[in-house]
């Protein structure tokens, strides 16, 4: 049996109290074709993205210790000013890397929070792309992924997926307009393009409970060593207003047909999974409203159980209230959490970094663990 341990543990950013870079949230860490490593992540006086910057930070050393941060990436699009919610980077081939953000226009609805806690809407948001050609030093302007209406306010929670053969995916989850008071129906859409990214296909449904009652929350993905494509979600009963465990669906041929969703048996908001060499899977999760820590499982394959004898507790937090309240009311709650947002990525010596964010209202950091493995 694969078990594993922690190998070390530091920091990407240290919050600055009281400072213009305090807060810092939604990590992400892409490994680069020479090995080094590139970490994204958002900063600002508070939490809510807007005055936010996306700060980047390289390592050339498995991600020990790391260089000082840039800001590469603008939020202002065709004029109208806005807010990087994530970046996420993916590389394409050696040299070439592409970005994809979820921006959101804080011009439409000025001084408005991110989500209506009456009506469970969200502010006008968009998926960009832009290209690097020299490992992520500059970039292209970004382009719009155009998506039909019914998507609404388009949401991203996974980096661009690439398959064997070259085809790409982008994985949105749909959302409500700002004032729309009618019934959510959440799905989860994907846009393909067959040309490296210059085009993308119309949405199609991947992921949807029709009955309005599940909803699958930052759905992450991977595709195992063998092609399969494994997503995880946040899942979420509307009807009881409460989280359940996560849930694993699994798709042999790039996302076309599914397997029902299965309880993985703990809760609640899964990390993108990192693949290891050998084919095993480590992916982390947020216990907020159980111990409130940040935790770890190993599976032997993307279909494989996560087994209990391989979790690892990555981070504990003082304890935090219980979830009460409605879906808005809980969506808005999002804001005040101090620890979460794990992200996972096997390493070039077979380890595996997991960052996250953790701290307190004064300050919050960018941290990273560092998880190796070793057989029983």
């Amino acid at each position: 049996m694969k078990l594993m341990k922690i190998a070390g543990q530091g920091f990407v950013h240290r919050g600055e109290p009281g400072g213009e870079r305090a807060i810092a949230t939604f990590p992400s860490v892409t490994v680069l074709e020479d090995g080094s490593l590139l970490a994204v992540y958002r900063v600002g006086p508070g939490k809510e993205s807007d005055g936010s910057v996306t700060q980047l930070r390289r390592s050339t050393d498995g991600g020990l210790t790391w260089g000082p941060p840039a800001a590469p990436f603008s939020d202002i699009v065709n004029g109208v000013r806005g807010s990087l919610q994530v970046v996420y980077i993916t590389p394409l081939e050696p040299g070439r890397l592409m970005a994809c953000t979820l921006w959101v226009n804080r011009e439409a609805f000025p001084g408005k929070p991110l989500f209506n806690p009456e009506t469970e809407g969200c502010l006008p948001m968009d998926i960009l792309i832009a290209e690097s050609r020299d490992r992520g030093v500059s970039w292209t302007a970004w382009r719009k992924v155009a998506v039909t209406s019914d998507v609404g306010p388009a949401s991203l929670t996974n980096p661009l997926l690439r398959f064997p053969g070259g085809r790409l995916a982008i994985s949105i989850e749909t959302n409500k307009h700002y004032y729309d008071p009618s019934t959510w129906y959440q799905r989860v859409v994907y846009v393909d393009s067959d040309d490296g990214g210059e085009s993308w296909s119309f949405p199609r449904t991947t992921c949807q409970d029709p009955s309005g009652t599940l909803f699958y929350w930052d759905q992450r993905a991977a595709i195992s060593k063998d092609g399969i494509l494994g997503t995880f979600s946040w899942t979420y009963h509307k009807k009881e207003n409460r989280y359940l465990n996560v849930s694993r669906r699994l798709s042999p041929d790039g996302g076309r047909t599914w397997t029902g969703p299965e309880d993985l048996g703990f809760a609640d908001q899964p990390s993108h999974p990192a693949v290891l060499n050998d084919g095993a899977v480590v992916l982390a999760w947020v216990d907020r409203y159980g111990t409130q820590s940040i935790r770890a499982r190993l599976a032997e394959r993307i279909d494989a159980p996560f087994d209990a004898e391989t979790e690892v507790v990555i981070y504990e937090a003082a304890r935090q209230a219980n979830a009460t309240g409605t879906t808005g009311e809980m969506l808005s709650d999002m804001a005040r959490w101090s620890f979460g947002l794990p992200y996972a990525e096997t390493l070039p010596s077979g380890d595996v970094l997991v960052v996250y964010y953790a701290g307190d209202s004064a300050a919050m950091d960018i941290r990273w663990a560092r998880l190796t493995t070793s057989r029983t």
